[in-house]
């Protein structure tokens, strides 16, 4: 039992959720790594969601509301971690969620699927083998998609994500909307917005937003998309961390 005083509280807690999630077969074991390499760089832009990924956040909504068939895309991590925030930002967009996995098995589908159901979502994709077709151009097991969903989407939701679909979806035409504590990865570089956001944060902010501009006309929802530059915001991002990790001292962490 973790007490709820200890200074690394919420941190033990998404670690302890994504183990019980890997003995349920919903989470891969490479998924602990993955979550430990976000983890470090979560710590060197000081936990927050800065500025720079505010704006990001804002960019998302902008471009969620102005699309017409967005799809969310969700992994074991992502299903383990954020189920209600995934199921409110479902709901709010009228999206279907879609299961994609690159450590593929119908095992693992199910789990996922089962897990989703229980936080009340019901619009699931990717699990029926009827609807599956392929991305072109993707050897990985994350080629399979369902063509009801990703497959024919415009924008696509793909947080936690490998950079070689993301990629392939950037090829296919599709938007792409990511979350991705590393400003540095593929993903994060192909994307169209890149929120660089522990994803325990930062969905609850993307769904208070997409709540706020709901009501916006098209104009000032592509305003807010035209004004936003994803590589200079990530600039700003690797800015932001570089100059945090000069000031920081063994003696001051603040």
């Amino acid at each position: 039992m973790i007490p709820e005083d200890h200074p690394r509280f919420h941190s033990l807690m998404i670690r302890h959720r994504l183990e019980e999630g890997m003995w349920d077969r919903i989470v891969a074991p490479a998924g602990l790594i993955a979550h430990g390499r976000g983890e470090a760089f979560d710590y060197i832009i000081g936990e927050i969601t800065t500025d720079m990924a505010r704006r990001s956040i804002r960019a998302s909504a902008a471009l969620f509301l102005l699309s017409e068939r967005p799809v969310i895309s969700v992994n074991g991590n992502v299903a383990v971690l954020v189920p209600d925030e995934i199921r409110r930002l479902s709901e709010i967009l009228d999206a279907p969620v879609e299961i994609n996995l690159f450590y593929r098995s119908e095992e693992r589908i199910r789990a996922i699927e089962e897990h989703l159901r229980k936080y009340g979502l019901d619009n699931i994709y990717g699990c029926e083998p009827d609807y599956y077709d392929t991305i072109p151009e993707l050897s990985s097991n994350r080629r399979i998609v369902d063509r009801r969903g990703i497959l024919v989407a415009d924008t696509v939701f793909v947080p936690l994500e490998d950079g070689d679909r993301t990629e392939a979806l950037k090829r296919m035409g599709k938007r792409v909307i990511t979350v991705d504590l590393n400003p540095m990865s593929r993903t994060s570089l192909a994307a169209d917005i890149t929120i660089v956001d522990n994803i325990t944060r930062c969905l609850d902010i993307l769904v208070d937003e997409i709540k706020g501009l709901k009501n916006s006309d098209e104009d000032n929802l592509r305003g807010i998309l035209s004004s936003f530059d994803n590589r200079v915001n990530l600039k700003e991002t690797l800015n932001y961390m570089s100059e945090r990790l000069r000031k920081l001292t063994p003696g001051d962490l603040s």
